[in-house]
């Protein structure tokens, strides 16, 4: 009895356990983002089962556009409003960095909360790692997701949805190209410009010899009194034809050669000279070839100056260390500084050397020793035995230089000058025995010396950078002024303007009150002088009338009106015998 109850127990339990773990399949919900030109995709899987998706029936079933449909659907879209926008999300998303449009994205659309756990699939690891910091939740990046993100069936589900920004998003995968390939344009200008200089040191070595050939059929015993190339051509196109040489071209021929003895060397033998004679039109030829290499021997010294320069500025410690020139041909065989920096010591070391190196190991023969740093002066320097020592520990130093280089936001020097000072303790250390320092104390050194140089030169360009917001403002506070300048005469010629045009609409009202008030005066002026004609009549007839104080009054009144505008009468006589009748009364 208690044996069939166990069993029957047991199998309670799996059929629990069963369920449960079905459950929990159910539960887990998995969405997969997907990062398009057009804007971002997340799409709902329906089956997440690990082991059944990977099974090869279902990685056929993604093959077949029915089939993926009833696996995986759209569940949101977020299309980008710009090309712009749309470029910063990429790059964004290749650098491993959230940004803000997809965490607005995946906060709106994705089930963070609830009862069903949520997982997302993406397919680069690096975002992943990004988003699971961002939003605490589990992060999928291969098995069913790679399924899932490697078809194009996936773009099939929303190119609805991104069909009418396609048109927008055009010049998106260019743009994202040039964001992905970065490196520094300052070290692939020193890559150029070290090729040029190569290819001018070829010209440089070839041409000469042509001239030498040319011209030492004219006057052969001036090449062994002028060796070198560069001198010799500028002596070919001063000198021309050698019977022309006298007295009077010395001074020129000293003042190229910098040598007395040689300018009379030259002189003297260009009249015993065994050359035979040359034509004008070759001798116009010549002339001219030799003028080309003077210049070209000159663009190549402001080239290496010009590369001296850039040096400075992309590898300052790789330059103090081995030499301008050797730096920048190891950069330009490296391809870059960056991948310069990644190679090993081992790989630096023989770096210039793989022919010799696949055809020891080929034959079984010895490696070579050291590649394109065999230019430097330390190999130079040390002996036969010790040339492989020094070679090695040379190229540790040189991979140390251009990491920091390469990393470093501050570009100094310091650093580069400590390493090769450890170099000559270990040339010298190999010729006399004398302990060099250790490694960790000349670094100490270095990181001391390399901040104060570091914080220098962050208060400079602080300082730099005030002086020009200083200068910015204040040619915008004068443009301001003008402007403001501007405005005030245009205000005032506006306001003038305004005043002629009230003055020409006031003159003819001015001109009509004037005129109405003479008209005034006169009609005053003839009602006074009726007044008086009157009075006059009145006392020739001997009509002598009471006049009243309010008439008089009113007479008075009167008589003042017409006094006021016109000139003052003198009394008549009338007056006086009106005042005689008041007395007598």
């Amino acid at each position: 009895m208690i044996q069939p109850s166990f069993s029957r127990g047991n199998g309670a339990e799996q059929t629990r356990t069963a369920c449960s773990c079905r459950d929990i399949l159910i539960m887990v919900l998995l969405h997969v983002l997907f990062e398009h030109a057009a804007g971002y995709a997340l799409f709902a899987v329906k089956e997440v089962e690990e082991i059944g998706m990977l099974l090869p029936q279902v990685e056929e079933s993604v093959l077949s556009i029915g089939k993926f449909n009833s696996m995986v659907s759209l569940a949101a879209f977020f299309p980008f409003k710009s090309a712009q926008a749309a470029l910063e999300n990429i790059n964004a998303v290749s650098e491993g960095v959230v940004h803000a449009d997809l965490k607005l994205f995946l906060e709106t659309n994705l089930p963070l909360s609830g009862k069903k756990k949520a997982i997302l699939g993406v397919s680069d690891a690096k975002i992943g790692a990004a988003l699971q910091e961002e939003f605490s939740i589990s992060i999928q990046t291969g098995g069913v997701v790679a399924e899932i993100a490697r078809g194009e069936y996936t773009s099939t589900l929303m190119r609805s949805e991104s069909i009418l920004c396609a048109s927008k998003h055009k010049l998106c995968g260019p743009a994202d190209f040039q964001g992905k390939v970065k490196f520094k344009s300052t070290v692939r200008t020193c890559h150029t410009v070290h090729a040029s200089v190569d290819q001018l040191d070829k010209e440089s070595i070839l041409s000469p010899l042509r001239v030498r050939e040319w011209y030492g059929y004219h006057f052969p015993e001036l090449i062994k009194i002028v060796p070198d190339n560069s001198t010799y051509c500028r002596m070919a196109q001063l000198i021309g034809n050698r019977k022309e040489l006298s007295e009077e071209s010395l001074e020129s021929l000293e003042e190229v050669v910098m040598d007395a003895a040689k300018a009379q060397a030259i002189l003297d033998a260009s009249r015993s000279s065994m050359g035979m004679d040359i034509s004008p039109i070759d001798l116009i030829n010549i002339e001219r070839f030799s003028n080309r290499v003077v210049s070209l021997a000159a663009y190549r010294l402001e080239l290496q100056e010009y590369l001296r320069s850039k040096m400075s500025q992309v590898a300052p410690n790789l330059a103090a260390l081995i030499g301008e020139v050797v730096g920048a041909r190891l950069i330009s065989h490296a391809g870059s500084l960056t991948n310069l920096a990644k190679y090993p010591a081992s790989t630096v070391q023989i770096l210039g050397a793989e022919k010799a190196l696949f055809r020891a190991l080929k034959t079984r023969g010895n490696t070579p020793k050291y590649g394109l740093i065999f230019h430097s002066t330390f190999i130079g320097r040390a002996a036969a035995k010790n040339k492989g020592r020094i070679s090695r520990y040379l190229a540790n130093k040189c991979t140390i230089a251009s990491r920091i280089d390469c990393f470093s936001e501050v570009p100094t020097s310091v650093y580069g000058d400590k390493l090769r000072g450890q170099v000559e303790e270990r040339l010298s250390f190999y010729e006399t025995g004398d302990v060099p320092r250790k490694n960790v104390d000349v670094m100490k050194e270095a990181v001391k010396e390399a901040t104060e140089v570091a914080t220098e030169i962050k208060r400079k360009n602080e300082k730099k950078e005030k002086k020009r917001k200083k200068r910015e403002k204040k040619l915008q506070d004068e443009t301001n002024g003008e402007a403001e300048a501007e405005n005030e005469v245009k205000k005032k010629k506006k306001q003038a303007a305004e005043d002629i045009e009230v003055a020409a609409e006031e003159s003819p009202a001015a001109e009509n009150g004037a005129e109405d008030s003479s008209a005034k005066k006169k009609k005053k002026r003839k009602a006074g002088v009726e007044i008086q004609a009157e009075e006059a009549a009145a006392t020739d007839n001997g009509a002598e009338e009471m006049d009243t104080p309010a008439k008089k009054k009113k007479k008075r009144k009167t008589e003042t009106t017409a006094a006021e505008p016109a000139e003052e009468t003198p009394e008549t006589p009338v007056s006086e015998k009106k005042k005689k009748k008041k007395k007598e009364t």
